[in-house]
C-alpha cells in the first residue's frame, strides 16, 4: 500500500513539474497541441479537482492527468502522446459531485453528439489569395442560413458549408461583397436559427459532411479551386466541420466575398442537453440558489444571460471573438442582441462590450463588426474612449419599417398618398456620423421568418407577387437599400423575388426553401430581377457617390409618391440625384430639383429591367437636361419622366 501512495505522489509530482514547464501565464484556455503531447487549461474555480481523460490515456482517471489550480481558478497542464484528432474530456469533482464535462473551448465535437470533444490541429492549408477585407463602406452584405440556402442532398441532410461554398460563383457574380452566415455554432436540436448555441468554439456538426459522403463533394470544391487557377485540396484537408468552414472562408476570399459569423453573446442554450456535460453544467454548485458558473438566473430566448461580472466569462467571449477571427480568418462579426447584453447584463454588459471592441479592433484593426440593439442606440457605434461601446456599425430598423410600409401600401387598388416623408426621414437614421456605422435592407432572417412577415415581393402584391404589380415594387424597394446611405443587406433569395417565409427546418417546412430550380431553370422573371440587384450592386462601385457620406432629401411628396435625394462622395466629387416613384403610371414634365446645371446621365432605370429589355421602356432618353429654374431649395431643376413604381439615378 505505502509503495501504491508514493507512485502516486511521483506522478502528481512528474504531473506538477511538466505543468510548470509548459504552462505559461499567456497560455490559452483550452487545448494547445505540442510536438509530443498538449497542454489543456480550463476555468473552474470552485472545483475540487480536474482531470483530462481522452484516447492517449484510455479515458482512465490518475493523478497523472490531474491539473493544477492557479490562483485564478484556472487548471492546466501538460499531457504527453496527445495527438490530432484525439478524442478528450475534462473530469470534474466538486460540491455537485463528480463527472465527466466538455471543455467549453473544444474545437471540434464527436458524434453521435452529444460526443466527446476533439482535439484539432489547425492543419488547413490555406490558398495565398492576397484577399484583404473591404473598406467600411464597401460592404453589402447577404445573410444566409448554412443548413436552408441550398440542400442539394435532402433528405439525407440539409445544407453544409460545402453547399454554400458551391454558390460563391453566383453570389460573386451578383456582386455582394460578403456573406454574413447565420450563428454556425454547435447547438443541441437538429434544426435551430443558431441562437440557442452550447458549444461556442466547435461548428455545427449538422453543417459538416461526413466522411462516407466527402469524396464527391472534393472533386466539386477542387473545381472551384481549380477556376480561380488555385491549387486542390486532399481529402484529409476537407474532414471535419473546422476544415469544412474553412474551405468555405477560403474559397469565399478566392471570389472576393468577405465573410462574417453572427455570434451570440447575449445568452446561450435553451436546449442544455444530456447528460449534464455542457457549459450550463460546468463546476455547478447545486442549491435552491445555485447558478450556472457562465451564467446569471436571468433567462433569453429560452436560455439564460452570460454572467459578464466574472473575468473567466469575459475571457471566454473575448477569446471566442479573437479564436473565430484568426482560426477562421473571417471579416468580422455580427452580434446578437447586444441591447440584452446591456440590458440584461448590467452592471457589467456595456462594459464587457467595451473590452470586446478595444480588443478585437486591436487585434484586427481592419475586420467590420455589426452590433445589434433594439431600439437603435447609436452609442453602440461610438468610441469607447467616449463612452460607446465600440462597435463598427449598427443594424437598424427605420428604413425597414419604411420601406416595407410604403410597399405594402402601394399595393391596396388605390392611389392613396404613401409616406414618402417618412421614407425621406428614414433614411439616415438619427446620431449616426457615417453611413457605414448603419446596416439596412427590408427583409432579414427574423422579419421574413414563418408566420412573422412576408417577402418584399408578396408585399408589393399579396394575390400575385410575379405580377408587374409585385415585380416593379419589389424592384423598388430592394433598390432603395442599395442607393439609400448605410451598408446595404439582402436576406436569401431577395435578389430573385423569393416570395416565400423561410424556415430553418428543411425536412418540416420543405416548401419554403428556396426557388434553386427556378433560377436553374432560367426563370425569366427571376433572372430579370437578379439582373437589376446585380446591376444596380455595380452602379454602386462605379459611382462613388453611392457609397459616400453626403446626402441631402431634396424632396418628398406623399400625394404624388415621389422622393428624390442626392448623395455625393467629397474626396471624387462625383454626384448623383436619385428617384423613386410608386405611383402605377408614368409622369411625364414632373419638375425636381438639382445641385448643379448640366446635361446629367440617366444611369439607371428600373423599368429598363420590366421583360429585360423592356420594349416598353419609359424614362429620360438617357439624360435630363438641367435648367437655371430653383425648384426644391436648389438653385436648379429638371422636367422628369417618372415611370411607373420605378427608381431613376442621375450623374453629372
Amino acid at each position: 500500500m505505502l509503495s501504491v501512495k508514493l507512485r502516486s505522489r511521483k506522478n502528481q509530482k512528474n504531473t506538477m513539474a511538466a505543468s510548470q514547464l509548459y504552462v505559461k501565464p499567456d497560455t490559452l484556455t483550452g487545448v494547445t497541441l505540442l510536438p509530443a503531447g498538449a497542454i489543456f487549461k480550463v476555468w473552474a474555480p470552485d472545483a475540487f479537482s480536474v482531470h483530462v481523460i481522452g484516447d492517449f490515456n484510455q479515458h482512465i482517471l490518475s493523478d497523472a492527468n490531474l491539473l493544477v489550480k492557479d490562483g485564478n481558478g484556472y487548471w492546466a497542464g501538460y499531457i504527453p502522446g496527445v495527438k490530432d484528432r484525439d478524442r478528450y474530456m475534462f473530469y470534474v469533482r466538486g460540491e455537485a459531485g463528480q463527472g465527466r464535462k466538455r471543455d467549453p473551448f473544444a474545437r471540434e465535437l464527436d458524434l453521435p453528439f452529444p460526443g466527446e470533444c476533439v482535439i484539432r490541429a489547425s492543419d488547413y492549408p490555406w490558398h495565398n489569395s492576397d484577399y484583404r477585407t473591404p473598406m467600411y463602406h464597401n460592404f453589402v452584405i447577404y445573410q444566409l442560413h448554412v443548413g436552408t440556402f441550398f440542400t442539394p442532398h435532402r433528405p439525407q441532410r440539409g445544407g453544409t458549408f460545402l453547399d454554400v461554398a458551391q454558390k460563391l460563383p453566383y453570389l460573386s457574380d451578383l456582386g455582394i461583397t460578403a456573406i454574413q452566415l447565420l450563428p454556425i455554432q454547435e447547438f443541441h436540436t437538429q434544426f435551430s436559427l443558431g441562437y440557442n448555441g452550447t458549444d461556442y468554439f466547435s461548428p455545427e456538426m449538422d453543417y459538416a459532411v461526413p466522411d462516407a459522403s466527402l469524396q464527391d463533394y472534393l472533386t466539386i470544391i477542387n473545381a472551384l479551386f481549380a477556376a480561380k487557377g488555385y491549387s486542390p485540396l486532399t481529402f484529409a484537408n476537407l474532414r471535419g466541420e473546422m476544415n469544412q468552414l474553412k474551405a468555405l472562408i477560403d474559397l469565399a476570399h478566392i471570389y472576393g466575398i468577405a465573410v462574417i459569423l453572427d455570434v451570440v453573446y447575449n445568452h446561450a442554450g435553451g436546449n442544455w442537453g444530456t447528460p449534464n456535460e455542457s457549459i450550463y453544467f460546468f463546476d455547478w454548485q447545486v442549491g435552491d440558489n445555485s447558478n450556472s458558473l457562465y451564467f446569471t438566473n436571468t433567462g433569453h430566448a429560452g436560455g439564460l444571460v452570460f454572467d459578464y461580472s466574472k473575468d473567466g466569462v469575459r475571457e471566454f467571449l473575448i477569446q471566442n471573438a479573437k479564436f473565430l477571427l484568426d482560426e477562421f480568418r473571417i471579416d468580422g462579426l455580427r452580434y446578437d442582441q447586444v441591447s440584452v447584453i446591456d440590458h440584461d447584463g448590467q452592471p457589467d454588459g456595456w462594459n464587457f462590450c467595451q473590452d470586446l471592441t478595444d480588443t478585437i479592433r486591436f487585434h484586427k484593426p481592419e475586420s467590420f463588426h455589426i452590433a445589434e440593439y433594439w431600439p437603435v442606440n447609436s452609442w453602440v457605434v461610438r468610441t469607447t474612449a467616449s463612452g460607446g461601446a465600440g462597435f463598427s456599425s449598427s443594424l437598424t430598423d427605420s428604413l425597414r419599417i419604411s420601406i416595407r410600409k410604403i410597399i405594402a401600401e402601394a399595393s391596396n387598388p388605390d392611389e392613396r398618398p404613401l409616406a414618402m416623408n417618412d421614407l425621406g426621414s428614414a433614411l439616415w437614421p438619427g446620431g449616426f456620423l457615417q453611413q457605414w456605422q448603419f446596416v439596412q435592407g427590408p427583409e432579414n432572417h427574423d422579419i421574413v421568418l414563418k408566420d412573422r412577415e412576408q417577402r418584399i415581393a408578396k408585399l408589393g402584391d399579396p394575390n400575385f407577387p410575379r405580377s408587374w404589380y409585385g415585380r416593379s415594387r419589389a424592384r423598388v424597394g430592394t433598390g432603395i437599400s442599395l442607393v439609400a446611405p448605410g451598408v446595404p443587406m439582402l436576406f436569401m433569395g431577395q435578389e430573385f423575388l423569393e416570395e416565400k417565409q423561410w424556415a430553418d427546418d428543411y425536412q418540416t417546412h420543405a416548401g419554403l426553401l428556396l426557388n434553386w430550380d427556378g433560377v436553374d431553370s432560367n426563370d425569366k422573371q427571376m433572372k430579370d430581377h437578379i439582373r437589376f440587384v446585380s446591376e444596380l450592386i455595380r452602379l454602386r462601385w462605379k459611382y462613388p457617390a453611392l457609397r459616400g457620406n453626403g446626402f441631402q432629401v431634396i424632396t418628398s411628396h406623399n400625394q404624388n409618391r415621389v422622393l428624390a435625394f442626392q448623395r455625393w462622395d467629397t474626396e471624387s466629387g462625383n454626384v448623383v440625384v436619385v428617384v423613386i416613384h410608386l405611383s402605377t403610371f408614368t409622369k411625364f414634365n414632373y419638375r425636381i430639383g438639382f445641385p448643379f446645371v448640366g446635361k446629367w446621365k440617366e444611369v439607371f432605370n428600373s423599368d429598363v429591367y420590366e421583360n429585360w429589355v423592356n420594349p416598353n421602356v419609359y424614362g429620360n432618353g438617357g439624360f435630363a437636361n438641367v435648367a437655371n429654374i430653383p425648384m426644391h431649395g436648389m438653385n436648379y431643376s429638371a422636367e422628369l419622366v417618372l415611370p411607373a413604381n420605378s427608381i431613376c439615378v442621375f450623374s453629372l
